[in-house]
C-alpha cells in the first residue's frame, strides 16, 4: 500500500513535482526534463494508473482518500497528505478535486506501431490550446476513432488540462507524433489511409460526400488560428467542409472535430 506521509510546509522538497501548475512554460519545461506529467481528480488519477502509468507520489487531501483507497493499495508510493488549503498554496490554484498523482512518462510509440490495425485516425496539425486538445480526444474516443497522431507543434496530451478535459481519453486512446511534418499526409495514405481535411477552401466537399464508402479515413484538423497549412491542405487526399447556415463559416476545432468523427463514424 502506498505510504501515508502528512506533511504540513509548503515549501517541502518531496511536493516539487506539483508546484506551480498554472505556470505553463515552466511546467512544460519542468515535465519533459524530468519525464513526468500530472493527473487530476480521483476519475482521471484512477484512469492513468490503471492504464499502467507508474505513479512517482500522489498529492491529496484527507477527504480523498477514501475514494482512492484501492489505487493507493496497489502502490508503494508516497502519498502526502496536505490540507485543501496547503494544496491551494503548493499548485498555485484551488485543488477543488481533491486528488493529484504525479506519473511517469512512458516512451511513444512508433507510427507505426500506433496505425497498425487502425481504420480511423485523427490527426493534428498545430492545436496549440491544451483545453482543444483535450477535448479532440475525448471526441475520439466517444466515437471510436483508433488512434491520435499530432504535428510536432501542437499541444501535449500529457498536460494536466488536456488531460483532465478529456476524462483521461489520453489513456485510452493510441497516440503519437509525427516523425516529421512535410509529408506526414503523403505517407498516411501510403499506409492506406485516405486522408480527409477539414477546411474551407475552395472544392471542399460536405464531410458527409468526403468519406462516404472509405475503409481507413485519417481525418485531419488544423490549428485554432489558421486552419491547415497550405502543404498539408494540398497534400490531403481529400478535403472536406461541414455544411452550416449562412453567416457563420467555422467552428471550435473541437466542436468542428466532435460532428466530423461522428458523421465518419457513420459512414
Amino acid at each position: 500500500m502506498a505510504e501515508l506521509i502528512e506533511v504540513t510546509d509548503a515549501a517541502d522538497p518531496r511536493l516539487a513535482d506539483y508546484r506551480d501548475l498554472r505556470d505553463v512554460q515552466l511546467r512544460t519545461h519542468l515535465e519533459a526534463e524530468h519525464g513526468l506529467f500530472l493527473a487530476e481528480g480521483e476519475k482521471v488519477v484512477r484512469r492513468a494508473v490503471e492504464a499502467g502509468h507508474t505513479p512517482r507520489s500522489f498529492l491529496m487531501a484527507p477527504r480523498w482518500l477514501e475514494g482512492l483507497a484501492d489505487v493507493l493499495a496497489t502502490t508503494t508510493t508516497p502519498c502526502y497528505v496536505v490540507s485543501e488549503a496547503m494544496a491551494e498554496q503548493v499548485t498555485g490554484f484551488h485543488v477543488h478535486r481533491g486528488a493529484l498523482a504525479s506519473l511517469e512518462r512512458r516512451p511513444l510509440p512508433t507510427l507505426d506501431e500506433v496505425v497498425d490495425g487502425a481504420r480511423t485516425l485523427l490527426v493534428l496539425e498545430d492545436v496549440v490550446d491544451h483545453t482543444n486538445v483535450g477535448a479532440i480526444f475525448r471526441c475520439g474516443a466517444a466515437f471510436g476513432f483508433d488512434a491520435v497522431l499530432l504535428a510536432p507543434r501542437c499541444a501535449d496530451p500529457l498536460y494536466r488540462r488536456s488531460i483532465k478535459v478529456g476524462m483521461g481519453a489520453v489513456f485510452a486512446t493510441p497516440w503519437t507524433r509525427l516523425p516529421e511534418w512535410y509529408d506526414a499526409l503523403p505517407s498516411l495514405d501510403a499506409r492506406g489511409f485516405t486522408t480527409v481535411a477539414l477546411t474551407l477552401a475552395e472544392g471542399a466537399r460536405p464531410i458527409e460526400k468526403a468519406v462516404s464508402g472509405l475503409d481507413r479515413v485519417a481525418l485531419v484538423l488544423g490549428s485554432e488560428g489558421h486552419g491547415l497549412s497550405p502543404r498539408w491542405e494540398r497534400t490531403a487526399a481529400r478535403r472536406a467542409v461541414i455544411p452550416m447556415r449562412e453567416g457563420i463559416d467555422s467552428l471550435n476545432v473541437a466542436a468542428a472535430a466532435a460532428v466530423a468523427c461522428y458523421v465518419t463514424t457513420r459512414r
